[in-house]
């Protein structure tokens, strides 16, 4: 099993595919990293060498910001807004969408399950 990372990636799939598995890396910058190592999108990770996934690894620690560091970096953003106390902030703070969704209707997944409020009935 590979390990690229710190994420033990899928031996049976194609190396784009299992590439996405590491958070951070998405269909595009998977089609990079395989154009950059000379790797065929058609193989699959079983098939690598151990010094393909080596380039692998190291092309990633080199160019990208991957998983941990992609995690604390964008929760520092978050904190950031927080504490500026700019709308966007406000709006991670209540829990709210930040992106101008409406919330009337619709917004459940991120304000969670519907609550009842007393006195509707007539």
């Amino acid at each position: 099993m590979a390990r690229i990372a710190g994420v033990n990636i899928p031996t049976g799939k194609r190396v784009l595919i299992a590439l996405q598995y590491i958070h951070g890396i998405g269909p595009a910058v998977a089609n990079e990293i395989c154009e950059a190592v000379k790797i065929d999108l058609s193989r699959r990770v079983n098939d690598l060498s151990d010094a393909e996934v080596l380039a692998i690894r190291e092309y990633i620690d080199a160019n990208l910001t991957v998983e941990g560091d992609l995690r604390r970096e964008v929760s520092m953003n978050v904190k950031r807004l927080m504490d500026l106390g700019c709308y966007r902030g406000l709006r991670h703070r209540r829990n709210l969408p930040v992106r101008g969704q409406r919330t009337h209707t619709n917004a459940r997944t991120r304000k969670g399950p519907a609550k009842a409020i007393a006195g509707k009935k007539k």
